[in-house]
């Protein structure tokens, strides 16, 4: 079950950094036009494990604790895929496996991306192919699919602009959080709860 200290209040200004980046989707996605392919049961995105921050996981619980109230059973299938999948990952968890905390630095970091990379999240629903926590999803998901710039360089979906240059690419670009509202919360939530570092889907919802 969730805790007290999940259900409190996500920090102000979530609202704001949603809307944020909502916005800059649908601006890349109407630049991008017939070049992004993203659509209700594609499920490209949700395979593979990746990081989420304690504001993500914050978000996630309260989703969880509305699902609850609504659709119990709905509710009930998205933890009991979520205990299967910790016990599928744990063993080989690259950080601590009774509190879902990733492990920091490059060694780490190297584990973690060699790590789990055709598990399925199990908030996704198998048989509609849809998410079931779609509205409190990590900001990840959020910025999937259109280009966005990272240390790499700028990245897409390997199932979208097939055909498009680098030119039309880059005038896709989104813009994601330019004045870095994220880590102001991250920064600001972790100093309130005590509690600090990045885990993965399956173990925030188990």
């Amino acid at each position: 079950m969730l805790s007290v200290m999940s259900l409190r209040r996500l920090p102000t200004g979530d609202g704001a950094l949603i809307q944020i980046l909502d916005a800059a989707l649908a601006d890349a996605a109407r630049r991008s036009g017939e070049w992004l392919v993203c659509r209700p049961g594609c499920t490209q995105c949700c395979v593979g494990v990746f990081a989420i921050n304690q504001l993500d996981a914050a978000r996630l619980h309260q989703g969880m604790a509305r699902l609850e109230k609504t659709e119990p059973q709905r509710a009930r299938r998205v933890r009991e895929r979520a205990r299967v999948s910790v016990e599928r990952l744990a063993a080989e968890f690259p950080g601590d496996a009774e509190t879902g905390i990733l492990d920091e630095g490059p060694e780490a970091e190297e584990r973690f991306a060699e790590f789990a990379n055709d598990e399925v999240c199990p908030v996704l629903d198998p048989e509609t192919g849809l998410c079931d926590l779609y509205d409190a999803r990590p900001m990840t998901c959020r910025t999937f699919g259109p280009p966005v710039r990272s240390g790499d360089g700028l990245g897409v979906c390997e199932l979208c602009f097939h055909g498009a240059t680098d030119e039309q690419i880059a005038a896709c670009e989104m813009t994601v959080d330019p004045d870095d509202l994220e880590s102001k919360l991250v920064e600001k939530l972790e100093k309130k709860r005590g509690r600090r570092g990045q885990t993965i889907v399956a173990f925030c919802m188990k």
